[in-house]
């Protein structure tokens, strides 16, 4: 149940991954409520990437979903 909130909440900033030319899977999610997705395409390589997990996904992710405690990269 809480993957798929988090999958559904995804799929709201995906577009605009998209728009760059990357995307962002998602690959587990702890017990302590830490997220780990997977940066691809454009995004992958970008060095903007950490501010775009933490500043952009981690804080749409914890707003939606308020067990999300933190969003990793992988």
């Amino acid at each position: 149940m809480l993957e798929e909130q988090i999958k559904i909440a995804l799929n709201t900033v995906r577009p605009s991954l998209q728009a760059d030319g990357g995307d962002v899977e998602f690959v587990s999610m702890a017990e302590d409520g830490t997220v780990s997705l997977k940066l691809t395409g454009a995004c992958g390589g970008c060095p903007m990437a950490q501010m775009t997990l933490k500043m952009g996904i981690e804080s749409f992710l914890k707003k939606e979903v308020p067990q999300v405690t933190a969003v990793v990269g992988v």
